[in-house]
């Protein structure tokens, strides 16, 4: 499958259910976006927050956090190039695929949350932005959190990280637009220096 198709069947989608995507980072690391897990057409693609209604990258465009379109149904290894130019790094918080985030246990979270602060440490990385604040409650045990910087309540957790709570791009988060996300993406951007 190429990263031009724009079309799978429902049932070779179901073929990428527990796959995992590599992350996406490089040298010069400055913000690391987190998604809550990969999709199957995230997994299909093997690019992060891939889905032809997923408004992440449109978001990033019009927040001028990057400078060329990347198309939400897959990227190409120049647009995966372009995001580590620009110190941009792509994780999540759970590795397996599903369909649907409601697919994962209070345990996957938990185990996830641990795995990617520990990640974080390592990488040094100076700002996260987390996309979905249920999946951050979840994760970290913080059922109080609001979006937005988080305050340093989890001490050492995140080594010297700023931690943000941002929206999730995905279509199923109706009440955010394109305008809305990037507004919210770019502040941890800002923080970042990248903006």
């Amino acid at each position: 499958m190429t990263m031009e198709r724009c079309r799978f069947t429902r049932a070779e989608l179901e073929e990428f259910r527990d796959a995992e995507v590599p992350d996406l980072i490089g040298p010069g690391l400055r913000l690391l976006f987190v998604g809550i897990n990969p999709g199957l057409w995230t997994a299909a693609t093997q690019t992060h927050f891939a889905h032809p209604v997923n408004r992440f990258y449109p978001a990033l465009r019009a927040a001028g956090i990057i400078t060329r379109d990347i198309p939400p149904t897959g990227m190409s290894d120049e647009d995966r190039a372009h995001l580590i130019e620009r110190g941009i790094g792509i994780t999540n918080i759970v590795r397996r695929a599903t369909a649907r985030a409601d697919e994962l246990s209070r345990a996957e979270y938990v185990a996830g949350g641990a795995d990617l602060a520990a990640r974080v440490r390592d990488l040094d990385v100076p700002v996260v932005a987390i996309a979905g604040i249920t999946a951050y409650r979840a994760a970290f045990g913080l059922p109080k959190a609001v979006p937005g910087l988080q305050p340093l309540v989890l001490d050492g957790l995140w080594g010297d990280a700023e931690v943000w709570v941002v929206p999730n791009p995905s279509g199923l988060n109706a009440h955010e637009t394109v305008a809305s996300l990037a507004e919210k993406y770019a502040e941890p951007a800002r923080a970042a220096g990248i903006l």
